[in-house]
């Protein structure tokens, strides 16, 4: 199996507090991979130390090679700010991903600016361009953010739970983008609350403070490990799918606490 991470026995926190203990996993490329569970399961940490913003406590995390060409890892984080009334485009924006490969003071030259007009006609925001962020909704918004993601030249994409609260229009598009870049050769890793998208996923890494387990969504998403994660109080079965476990959901987990 073609792999884009490794660890072993690896452990994750801030300060004093440690977010995730020892855990080992194996995660595939070329695939979409989901990580799921409770709030303070210890989710955006690993997607931090996946990204390379936050150093391993101890243990080891071994990223695939990537062409040595700009950063091969984008990351969308969940909430962008920009201080109010900052008179920044949708275009401008998205541009912002070219960084990566240009540095801050170089002007983009044809290619770049191809890469961003492309990004925003997957994410239908073109006829945006010209508006300011603060005039988007918060659906806009985000599929401004995930366009600009595409827009910086990666192998991986990192999303921190690209989905959530969203109108359904733009959670659809952005869910088409998660799968159509798996076709595109490359690797996508976000965070999700929501057992249908996980269920979606190649593979899946359920946590709970650790990775309670790894793999397939068939092999991770039991009701063993479910309850594992998330305590008996939290998992309930649809009457009509209870023989095969299929019906299996969780009660609204989503809180301003995070990980």
């Amino acid at each position: 199996m073609n792999w884009f991470a490794k660890a072993e026995d690896l452990v994750l926190g801030y300060g004093n507090h440690v977010a995730m203990t020892a855990s080992s996993f194996t995660l595939p490329a070329e695939a979409v991979v989901a990580i799921i569970g409770p709030n303070g399961s210890g989710k955006s940490t690993l997607l931090h130390a996946l990204a390379g913003v936050l150093k391993p406590r101890s243990g080891s995390l071994r990223i695939a090679d990537l062409p040595a060409v700009g950063n091969r890892i984008s990351y969308v984080m969940q909430s962008v700010q920009y201080p109010e009334g900052t008179p920044i485009t949708v275009r401008e924006t998205v541009a912002m991903g070219r960084y990566a490969q240009l540095g801050w003071f170089r002007p983009m030259k044809r290619h770049d600016r191809a890469q961003v007009t492309e990004a925003m006609e997957r994410l239908e925001i073109t006829d945006l361009a010209k508006r300011h962020l603060s005039e988007l909704s918060g659906g806009q918004r985000q599929r401004v953010y995930v366009a600009q993601g595409l827009a910086q030249g990666h192998e991986v994409l990192l999303l921190d739970e690209p989905l959530t609260g969203l109108d359904l229009p733009s959670a659809r598009k952005i869910d088409k983008i998660i799968h159509d870049e798996r076709e595109h050769g490359h690797t996508v890793v976000l965070t999700t609350h929501d057992l249908d998208e996980a269920r979606a996923a190649d593979h899946v890494v359920l946590m709970s403070g650790r990775v309670v387990a790894n793999g397939t969504p068939e092999a991770v998403l039991t009701r063993r490990n479910l309850e594992l994660a998330y305590g008996l109080g939290a998992l309930h079965d649809h009457d009509h799918d209870r023989k095969h476990g299929s019906g299996l959901f969780l009660d609204d987990p989503a809180h301003p606490e995070v990980d």
